[in-house]
């Protein structure tokens, strides 16, 4: 491949449960389960890809691009945070051609909106679903027992 190299970047986001709040997995909303705590949305699905991506072409952390003390990124949706980023990668050369992403969480139960979720990171990302696996695992009670969500997001990047 001349002229193209390969990055890969690992993402992990983390989140707290928050009655009150409404819960976003990959930009899908979810009603039947709290919401997470965080100063946006809390999608720990599209922060985790974002962080991913942002590691894979070299441009930092979330939290240096978003940081939680901005008003301006208060309550932002994680799909705006992830198409800004997906952006910001862009500007530098940087493309996703594929990612994995995995959830972490005793509930809700992910298979059900786990092809929605696929679709919304795809289009953020301008990829076919093939390249955007959404995947699930329970802590089976030794973490996240119903107190949050994680997730962990590897992106493969191209570009210069």
């Amino acid at each position: 491949m001349t002229g193209s190299a390969i990055r890969v970047g690992l993402g992990f986001d983390v989140h707290a449960t928050e009655v009150g709040r409404v819960l976003y997995l990959g930009g899908v909303r979810v009603d039947d389960t709290p919401g997470l705590a965080g100063h946006s949305d809390g999608d720990v699905v599209c922060h985790a890809l974002a962080d991913a991506i942002l590691g894979g072409a070299g441009l930092g952390d979330l939290g240096a691009h978003f940081p939680d003390t901005d008003p301006a990124t208060e309550g932002m949706a994680g799909l705006d945070l992830l198409g800004r980023v997906v952006s910001l990668a862009r500007e530098g050369g940087f493309a996703a051609s594929s990612c994995d992403v995995t959830v972490i969480a005793e509930k809700p139960a992910i298979a059900p909106i786990a092809g929605a979720i696929k679709r919304n990171l795809a289009q953020a990302l301008e990829l076919s679903g093939e390249r955007v696996p959404v995947k699930a695992t329970r802590p089976e009670g030794l973490g996240l027992a119903g107190e949050g969500v994680g997730c962990i997001a590897v992106a493969v990047l191209t570009g210069p």
